[in-house]
């Protein structure tokens, strides 16, 4: 899709068009939507906006033209919408992230708010929630909002993330959470035994099972993504972790692949956890495995 910037300007409804088809051609899956928050991001605008724009058969300049076509292709080489935009919409929040940061997914939006419910559940004044490889912050900042009366602390291990997640702290502006750059597996000492609700979404892809989107295949940071041969390693150090911050009746919420709720209730079991349940996402694909501290 190649439009000279000199070209008299183009319908909107046009534009779009040929970026859907465009889109659809390179296998992108929502083509008609990409396309179009494509165009807002150039814009300025909302999605809302760009449809609005079709309806009136608003005109696209040819520079503009020309710079929506390379969005689009950028899009067609499946490089991430949200790199492109530079914004992930997770729940009611719009968080920055780019290279060097795993993009949140609508399916965890799922386990924030299983941590959510345990959090507003515990009849603590000021109850504390953990969030343990934060990336982006998205599940760590869903919690200090929607539980402005908690305490969360996340942790993050890769710089190049963490700097997403602080860069999002500072632009949400939650005074009630603090993120740090540390293990995972040494986060948070002085709260051992005091904290309500663990929550994590590790990588738990196995180190065979290459995924088949190019977005996360070759965008999405490989240690986000690999969890070992078979998928539970960083699930394994979880386990022990949140058996050390948590106190007596506290709630550990894991995101895991649709295939590992079996294993991932087997191997907390073995660890002494009890009341392991597993929950379906909004697709009622298993998602998330819950369980108690006893």
């Amino acid at each position: 899709m190649t439009i000279p910037a000199d070209d008299p300007p183009l319908p909107i409804r046009a534009a779009v068009a040929q970026a859907a088809e465009r889109l659809s051609l390179a296998g992108v899956p929502d083509p008609s939507v990409d396309a179009e928050l494509l165009l807002a991001h150039l814009r300025g605008d909302s999605r809302g906006g760009v449809q609005a724009a079709t309806v009136r058969g608003d005109l696209l300049a040819g520079a503009d033209a020309a710079a929506f076509a390379a969005l689009v292709e950028r899009r067609a080489a499946r490089e991430p919408l949200q790199h492109i935009t530079g914004a992930a919409y997770f729940r009611h929040l719009a968080l920055s992230v780019g290279p060097g940061v795993f993009v949140p997914r609508p399916e965890t939006e799922t386990v924030a708010q299983l941590a959510i419910d345990a959090l507003r559940a515990d009849p603590a004044p000021s109850p504390i929630g953990v969030d343990l490889g934060t990336g982006s912050g998205a599940i760590a900042f869903s919690l200090a909002t929607e539980v402005p009366h908690a305490r969360v602390f996340a942790a993050e291990r890769s710089p190049e993330a963490f700097a997403w997640a602080a860069r999002n702290a500072a632009a949400v502006g939650a005074d009630n959470v603090r993120i740090v750059l540390a293990d995972l597996a040494d986060a948070f000492a002085d709260l051992d035994g005091t904290v309500s609700v663990v929550v994590s979404n590790p990588p738990y892809v196995p180190d065979d099972a290459v995924p088949r989107d190019p977005e996360v295949r070759l965008h999405d940071p490989a240690a986000a993504l690999y969890g070992g041969p078979d998928g539970l390693d960083v699930v394994r150090v979880l386990s022990g972790v949140a058996a050390r911050l948590l106190r007596p009746g506290g709630v550990l919420v894991i995101e895991h692949g649709e295939w590992q709720g079996a294993p991932v209730r087997e191997l907390l079991a073995a660890d002494g956890w009890r009341a392991t349940a597993t929950h379906p996402d909004l697709t009622l694909r298993d998602r998330a495995t819950t369980a108690v501290r006893p």
